[in-house]
């Protein structure tokens, strides 16, 4: 069903943000497999409505292509939203890139419009859906970080790491103004996961290489994930060899984490000044 649902809606719907592929796309189908209803968003509706077809059968799907690089886009994306009557209880903040290279290697306008996609639209669509989360006192606002925000920082995606530390954050203090509100908030921290993610950064070839054992499945993360933000766990980093990774850096002196970033970050980052 991709027609609007009648104004008078009031089911609480899962708004995924990313939901064309990757984490994204699992999370929609981990929500529909919890009879969820969904909003879904991305730049390309092909295969957002090729996904809604998937999913309808088992809840109401509502596709509603966007690119959130627009920074007009998160209010527009809210008004939509409004005008079809529908209610979001969930927020799942999951689109995200990555810019390969060193930071000049691109120019401003590149940087500007990755945080934009990645720090600028996940703040603003939680300003804006969570007074309606408050004053139902139920919500769930579901940020998908990454380890990258939990370690030092790498040559290379230079702003990457530092956009998802922001998120964590961000998660971090959102959660605990509304810990008496119904609304949980939580930072999902994912590392190497099965996606398009490495495609489009230029880092198929060389990640490819790592060990399997570092490596997630998509669906599995986002299964994880919702079972963190519903029980009201504010961070989350799926996978014992993640969770391994973060607790090793976390004990090593500052010098010592950043030389050892710096040797392993050619293995998964594009470093082409």
């Amino acid at each position: 069903m991709h027609d609007s649902p009648p104004a008078s809606d009031t089911t609480g719907h899962a708004l995924v943000t990313g939901a064309s592929a990757g984490i994204g796309a699992a999370m929609a189908r981990e929500y529909a497999r919890r009879g969820k209803p969904l909003i879904l968003t991305a730049r390309r509706e092909d295969r957002l409505i090729a996904l809604a077809d998937e999913l309808e059968a088992r809840v109401p799907c509502t596709v509603l292509a966007a690119d959130l690089a627009d920074p007009a886009v998160p209010e527009a994306l809210f008004r939509q939203v409004s005008e079809l009557g529908l209610h979001v209880d969930t927020l799942v903040n999951n689109a995200g890139y990555g810019v390969g290279g060193h930071y000049l290697a691109q120019p401003w306008p590149t940087h500007a419009q990755f945080l934009q996609v990645m720090v600028n639209a996940p703040c603003e669509l939680a300003h804006l859906f969570l007074p309606a989360m408050q004053e139902r006192r139920y919500g769930r606002i579901l940020n998908v970080a990454s380890l990258a925000g939990r370690v030092p920082g790498s040559p290379g995606h230079t702003l990457y790491g530092a956009a998802k530390a922001l998120l964590v954050t961000f998660s971090q203090s959102l959660a605990l103004e509304n810990t008496a509100t119904g609304v949980h908030v939580c930072a999902l921290c994912p590392g190497f996961t099965y996606s398009e993610f490495h495609d489009i950064t230029g880092t198929r070839e060389r990640v490819s290489k790592l060990p399997r054992w570092m490596w997630m499945r998509a669906d599995d993360v986002a299964r994880i994930g919702v079972d963190a933000v519903e029980r009201g766990q504010i961070v989350c980093i799926p996978g014992r060899v993640n969770r391994a990774i973060k607790s090793l850096f976390k004990l090593l002196p500052d010098g010592l984490a950043l030389r050892t970033m710096q040797r392993r970050a050619k293995q998964f980052r594009n470093q082409d000044a």
